[in-house]
Protein backbone atom coordinates (compact mmCIF):
# COMPACT_ATOMS: atom_id res chain seq x y z
CA UNK A 1 0.00 0.00 0.00
CA UNK A 2 1.37 3.40 -0.95
CA UNK A 3 2.99 5.37 1.84
CA UNK A 4 3.34 2.41 4.18
CA UNK A 5 6.72 1.94 5.79
CA UNK A 6 8.56 -1.28 5.04
CA UNK A 7 8.91 -3.79 7.84
CA UNK A 8 12.53 -4.32 6.69
CA UNK A 9 15.03 -2.20 8.63
CA UNK A 10 18.80 -2.02 8.34
CA UNK A 11 20.99 -2.59 11.35
CA UNK A 12 22.24 0.72 12.72
CA UNK A 13 25.91 1.41 12.03
CA UNK A 14 26.69 1.75 15.74
CA UNK A 15 25.22 -1.71 16.40
CA UNK A 16 27.72 -3.28 13.98
CA UNK A 17 30.67 -2.14 16.09
CA UNK A 18 29.32 -2.53 19.62
CA UNK A 19 28.84 -5.62 21.75
CA UNK A 20 25.52 -6.65 23.30
CA UNK A 21 26.97 -5.81 26.73
CA UNK A 22 27.74 -2.26 25.57
CA UNK A 23 24.26 -1.85 24.15
CA UNK A 24 22.72 -3.15 27.40
CA UNK A 25 24.84 -0.68 29.36
CA UNK A 26 23.69 2.15 27.10
CA UNK A 27 20.09 1.13 27.72
CA UNK A 28 20.65 1.10 31.48
CA UNK A 29 22.14 4.59 31.32
CA UNK A 30 18.71 5.85 30.24
CA UNK A 31 17.12 4.45 33.42
CA UNK A 32 17.39 6.56 36.54
CA UNK A 33 15.40 7.85 39.50
CA UNK A 34 13.61 11.06 38.53
CA UNK A 35 12.02 13.38 41.14
CA UNK A 36 8.23 13.04 41.10
CA UNK A 37 7.89 16.81 41.14
CA UNK A 38 9.53 16.95 37.70
CA UNK A 39 7.18 14.40 36.09
CA UNK A 40 3.94 15.59 34.49
CA UNK A 41 1.06 13.25 33.62
CA UNK A 42 0.37 12.60 29.96
CA UNK A 43 -1.99 15.33 28.63
CA UNK A 44 -5.64 14.18 28.57
CA UNK A 45 -4.61 10.76 29.85
CA UNK A 46 -7.71 8.61 29.18
CA UNK A 47 -7.06 5.89 31.76
CA UNK A 48 -8.24 6.42 35.32
CA UNK A 49 -5.87 5.93 38.25
CA UNK A 50 -7.92 4.79 41.23
CA UNK A 51 -6.94 4.54 44.87
CA UNK A 52 -8.64 1.14 45.13
CA UNK A 53 -7.63 -2.21 46.62
CA UNK A 54 -5.35 -3.02 43.67
CA UNK A 55 -3.58 0.30 44.18
CA UNK A 56 -3.06 -0.44 47.87
CA UNK A 57 -1.48 -3.77 46.92
CA UNK A 58 0.79 -1.99 44.46
CA UNK A 59 1.78 0.49 47.17
CA UNK A 60 2.78 -2.36 49.49
CA UNK A 61 4.79 -3.98 46.68
CA UNK A 62 6.59 -0.70 45.95
CA UNK A 63 7.38 -0.25 49.64
CA UNK A 64 8.88 -3.75 49.84
CA UNK A 65 10.66 -4.07 46.48
CA UNK A 66 10.60 -0.66 44.83
CA UNK A 67 9.46 -0.09 41.24
CA UNK A 68 10.51 -3.29 39.44
CA UNK A 69 9.51 -2.21 35.91
CA UNK A 70 10.68 1.35 35.21
CA UNK A 71 8.11 3.88 34.05
CA UNK A 72 8.56 5.42 30.61
CA UNK A 73 9.00 9.17 30.25
CA UNK A 74 10.06 11.60 27.56
CA UNK A 75 11.89 14.83 28.26
CA UNK A 76 10.11 18.06 27.33
CA UNK A 77 11.65 21.24 25.96
CA UNK A 78 11.35 22.96 29.35
CA UNK A 79 13.48 20.26 30.96
CA UNK A 80 10.59 18.58 32.74
CA UNK A 81 9.42 15.04 31.96
CA UNK A 82 6.16 13.75 30.53
CA UNK A 83 4.91 10.38 31.77
CA UNK A 84 4.12 8.01 28.90
CA UNK A 85 3.68 4.74 30.77
CA UNK A 86 3.52 4.21 34.52
CA UNK A 87 0.79 6.47 35.91
CA UNK A 88 -0.24 3.84 38.48
CA UNK A 89 3.39 3.31 39.49
CA UNK A 90 3.83 7.05 39.92
CA UNK A 91 0.73 7.24 42.13
CA UNK A 92 1.91 4.25 44.16
CA UNK A 93 5.23 5.99 44.79
CA UNK A 94 3.37 9.11 45.93
CA UNK A 95 1.24 7.09 48.36
CA UNK A 96 4.30 5.17 49.56
CA UNK A 97 6.02 8.44 50.42
CA UNK A 98 8.74 8.16 47.79
CA UNK A 99 10.17 11.28 46.19
CA UNK A 100 11.42 9.70 42.95
CA UNK A 101 10.20 7.32 40.26
CA UNK A 102 12.51 4.85 38.53
CA UNK A 103 12.07 5.73 34.86
CA UNK A 104 13.44 5.11 31.39
CA UNK A 105 13.78 8.20 29.21
CA UNK A 106 12.81 7.63 25.57
CA UNK A 107 13.13 9.88 22.54
CA UNK A 108 9.60 10.10 21.13
CA UNK A 109 7.49 12.80 19.54
CA UNK A 110 3.94 13.44 20.78
CA UNK A 111 2.22 11.08 18.33
CA UNK A 112 4.68 8.25 18.98
CA UNK A 113 4.25 8.80 22.72
CA UNK A 114 0.45 8.72 22.36
CA UNK A 115 0.54 5.37 20.56
CA UNK A 116 2.91 3.89 23.15
CA UNK A 117 0.80 5.26 26.02
CA UNK A 118 -2.35 3.61 24.68
CA UNK A 119 -0.60 0.31 23.90
CA UNK A 120 0.96 0.04 27.35
CA UNK A 121 -2.30 0.80 29.18
CA UNK A 122 -4.24 -1.72 27.11
CA UNK A 123 -2.30 -4.39 29.00
CA UNK A 124 -4.51 -3.71 32.04
CA UNK A 125 -6.86 -6.51 33.07
CA UNK A 126 -9.89 -4.22 33.29
CA UNK A 127 -10.58 -1.26 31.01
CA UNK A 128 -13.72 0.87 31.24
CA UNK A 129 -15.66 1.73 28.06
CA UNK A 130 -14.91 5.43 28.61
CA UNK A 131 -11.18 4.66 28.84
CA UNK A 132 -11.29 2.68 25.60
CA UNK A 133 -13.29 5.43 23.93
CA UNK A 134 -10.82 8.24 24.53
CA UNK A 135 -7.80 5.96 24.09
CA UNK A 136 -8.97 4.79 20.66
CA UNK A 137 -9.75 8.37 19.65
CA UNK A 138 -6.31 9.64 20.71
CA UNK A 139 -4.48 6.76 19.08
CA UNK A 140 -6.40 6.96 15.79
CA UNK A 141 -5.79 10.71 15.53
CA UNK A 142 -2.07 10.15 16.17
CA UNK A 143 -1.94 7.43 13.51
CA UNK A 144 -3.67 9.71 10.99
CA UNK A 145 -1.15 12.47 11.62
CA UNK A 146 1.72 10.02 11.24
CA UNK A 147 0.24 8.88 7.94
CA UNK A 148 0.07 12.49 6.75
CA UNK A 149 -3.71 12.65 6.71
CA UNK A 150 -4.79 15.31 9.24
CA UNK A 151 -8.46 15.70 10.06
CA UNK A 152 -10.42 18.80 9.17
CA UNK A 153 -13.27 20.13 11.33
CA UNK A 154 -13.25 16.79 13.19
CA UNK A 155 -14.58 15.03 10.10
CA UNK A 156 -13.10 11.74 8.91
CA UNK A 157 -11.04 12.51 5.77
CA UNK A 158 -11.03 10.51 2.56
CA UNK A 159 -8.52 7.67 2.77
CA UNK A 160 -8.60 7.40 6.58
CA UNK A 161 -9.69 3.76 6.38
CA UNK A 162 -6.07 2.65 6.31
CA UNK A 163 -5.46 4.00 9.84
CA UNK A 164 -8.70 2.48 11.11
CA UNK A 165 -7.94 -0.87 9.48
CA UNK A 166 -4.47 -0.85 11.03
CA UNK A 167 -5.86 0.02 14.46
CA UNK A 168 -8.47 -2.75 14.15
CA UNK A 169 -5.76 -5.27 13.27
CA UNK A 170 -3.59 -4.17 16.20
CA UNK A 171 -6.39 -4.06 18.78
CA UNK A 172 -8.26 -7.19 17.73
CA UNK A 173 -11.58 -5.31 17.55
CA UNK A 174 -13.59 -4.59 14.42
CA UNK A 175 -13.56 -1.17 12.76
CA UNK A 176 -17.27 -0.85 13.57
CA UNK A 177 -16.69 -1.53 17.26
CA UNK A 178 -13.82 0.95 17.39
CA UNK A 179 -16.01 3.60 15.78
CA UNK A 180 -18.73 2.87 18.36
CA UNK A 181 -16.27 3.37 21.19
CA UNK A 182 -15.08 6.67 19.68
CA UNK A 183 -18.70 7.87 19.44
CA UNK A 184 -18.92 7.55 23.24
CA UNK A 185 -16.55 10.52 23.57
CA UNK A 186 -19.50 12.69 22.46
CA UNK A 187 -21.55 11.78 25.54
CA UNK A 188 -21.92 14.12 28.51
CA UNK A 189 -20.04 12.84 31.60
CA UNK A 190 -23.20 11.61 33.35
CA UNK A 191 -24.24 9.36 30.46
CA UNK A 192 -20.68 8.12 30.00
CA UNK A 193 -20.61 7.16 33.68
CA UNK A 194 -23.84 5.17 33.18
CA UNK A 195 -22.08 3.29 30.37
CA UNK A 196 -19.10 2.54 32.62
CA UNK A 197 -21.48 1.27 35.30
CA UNK A 198 -23.24 -0.99 32.80
CA UNK A 199 -26.58 0.79 33.18
CA UNK A 200 -26.56 1.86 29.52
CA UNK A 201 -25.37 -0.63 26.89
CA UNK A 202 -23.15 0.25 23.94
CA UNK A 203 -25.71 0.53 21.15
CA UNK A 204 -28.20 2.78 23.02
CA UNK A 205 -25.25 4.89 24.16
CA UNK A 206 -24.06 5.34 20.56
CA UNK A 207 -27.54 6.56 19.54
CA UNK A 208 -27.54 9.07 22.42
CA UNK A 209 -24.12 10.35 21.34
CA UNK A 210 -25.73 11.95 18.28
CA UNK A 211 -27.93 14.22 20.46
CA UNK A 212 -26.69 17.67 21.44
CA UNK A 213 -25.66 18.45 25.02
CA UNK A 214 -29.02 19.97 26.05
CA UNK A 215 -30.96 16.91 24.87
CA UNK A 216 -28.49 14.55 26.52
CA UNK A 217 -28.90 16.38 29.83
CA UNK A 218 -32.68 16.12 29.49
CA UNK A 219 -32.20 12.36 29.09
CA UNK A 220 -30.07 12.33 32.26
CA UNK A 221 -32.85 14.15 34.14
CA UNK A 222 -35.40 11.57 32.95
CA UNK A 223 -33.14 8.69 34.00
CA UNK A 224 -32.84 10.21 37.49
CA UNK A 225 -36.59 10.84 37.63
CA UNK A 226 -37.72 7.39 36.49
CA UNK A 227 -34.73 5.41 37.80
CA UNK A 228 -34.67 3.69 34.40
CA UNK A 229 -32.40 3.97 31.39
CA UNK A 230 -33.71 4.11 27.80
CA UNK A 231 -33.92 1.01 25.63
CA UNK A 232 -32.20 0.77 22.25
CA UNK A 233 -35.54 1.33 20.52
CA UNK A 234 -36.22 4.45 22.58
CA UNK A 235 -32.81 5.93 21.77
CA UNK A 236 -33.32 5.24 18.06
CA UNK A 237 -36.61 7.16 18.15
CA UNK A 238 -35.08 10.03 20.12
CA UNK A 239 -32.24 10.31 17.60
CA UNK A 240 -34.78 10.33 14.73
CA UNK A 241 -36.78 13.10 16.43
CA UNK A 242 -33.55 15.04 17.02
CA UNK A 243 -32.56 14.80 13.34
CA UNK A 244 -36.01 16.10 12.42
CA UNK A 245 -35.68 18.98 14.88
CA UNK A 246 -38.55 17.70 17.04
CA UNK A 247 -36.75 16.37 20.12
CA UNK A 248 -38.09 18.71 22.78
CA UNK A 249 -37.91 18.22 26.54
CA UNK A 250 -41.54 17.11 26.42
CA UNK A 251 -40.81 14.59 23.66
CA UNK A 252 -37.94 13.10 25.66
CA UNK A 253 -40.22 12.82 28.70
CA UNK A 254 -42.91 11.11 26.61
CA UNK A 255 -40.49 8.55 25.18
CA UNK A 256 -38.74 7.87 28.47
CA UNK A 257 -42.04 7.52 30.39
CA UNK A 258 -43.13 4.59 28.26
CA UNK A 259 -43.09 1.24 30.00
CA UNK A 260 -40.58 -1.01 28.27
CA UNK A 261 -41.69 -4.60 27.50
CA UNK A 262 -39.06 -6.06 29.79
CA UNK A 263 -39.47 -3.44 32.48
CA UNK A 264 -40.43 -4.92 35.84
CA UNK A 265 -41.81 -3.20 38.88
CA UNK A 266 -39.06 -2.52 41.40
CA UNK A 267 -39.34 -3.02 45.12
CA UNK A 268 -36.99 -0.77 47.07
CA UNK A 269 -36.09 -1.70 50.64
CA UNK A 270 -34.28 0.69 52.94
CA UNK A 271 -31.03 -0.98 53.93
CA UNK A 272 -30.85 0.46 57.44
CA UNK A 273 -34.42 -0.58 58.30
CA UNK A 274 -34.04 -4.09 56.86
CA UNK A 275 -30.63 -4.69 58.40
CA UNK A 276 -31.79 -4.00 61.97
CA UNK A 277 -34.38 -6.77 61.58
CA UNK A 278 -31.83 -9.35 60.45
CA UNK A 279 -29.64 -11.28 62.94
CA UNK A 280 -26.06 -10.01 63.00
CA UNK A 281 -24.68 -13.47 62.19
CA UNK A 282 -26.38 -13.37 58.74
CA UNK A 283 -23.84 -12.01 56.21
CA UNK A 284 -24.91 -9.36 53.71
CA UNK A 285 -24.56 -11.84 50.84
CA UNK A 286 -27.34 -13.97 52.40
CA UNK A 287 -29.70 -11.05 53.14
CA UNK A 288 -31.96 -11.71 50.14
CA UNK A 289 -32.42 -15.40 51.05
CA UNK A 290 -33.19 -14.48 54.68
CA UNK A 291 -35.80 -11.88 53.66
CA UNK A 292 -37.48 -14.27 51.19
CA UNK A 293 -37.68 -17.05 53.80
CA UNK A 294 -39.06 -14.61 56.35
CA UNK A 295 -41.75 -13.55 53.90
CA UNK A 296 -42.64 -17.18 53.21
CA UNK A 297 -43.10 -17.82 56.94
CA UNK A 298 -45.15 -14.64 57.34
CA UNK A 299 -47.40 -15.56 54.39
CA UNK A 300 -47.92 -19.00 55.96
CA UNK A 301 -48.82 -17.30 59.26
CA UNK A 302 -51.36 -15.06 57.47
CA UNK A 303 -52.96 -18.04 55.70
CA UNK A 304 -53.26 -19.99 58.96
CA UNK A 305 -54.82 -16.99 60.72
CA UNK A 306 -57.27 -16.46 57.86
CA UNK A 307 -58.31 -20.13 58.11
CA UNK A 308 -58.88 -19.83 61.89
CA UNK A 309 -60.95 -16.65 61.46
CA UNK A 310 -63.14 -18.32 58.85
CA UNK A 311 -64.19 -21.14 61.19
Amino acid sequence: MAGRKSDFTLTKLDDLFTTQAQRDEEQLSKIRDIPLELIDDFPDHPFKVRDDEDMMQLVESVKERGVITPATVRQKEDGRYELVSGHRRKRACELAGFETLRSETVDLNRDEATILMVESNFQRSEILPSEKAFAYKMRLEAMKRQAGRPTKNNLVPVGQNYSREELAAQSGESQTQIQRYIRLTNLVPELLEFVDEGRIKMRPAVELSYLDEDCQRDVVDEIDLNDATPSHDQTIRMRKLFNEGNLTTEAIHAVMSEEKPNQKEKIVLRGDRVRQLIPKNIPVSQTEDFVCKALEHYNKFLRNRAERDSR
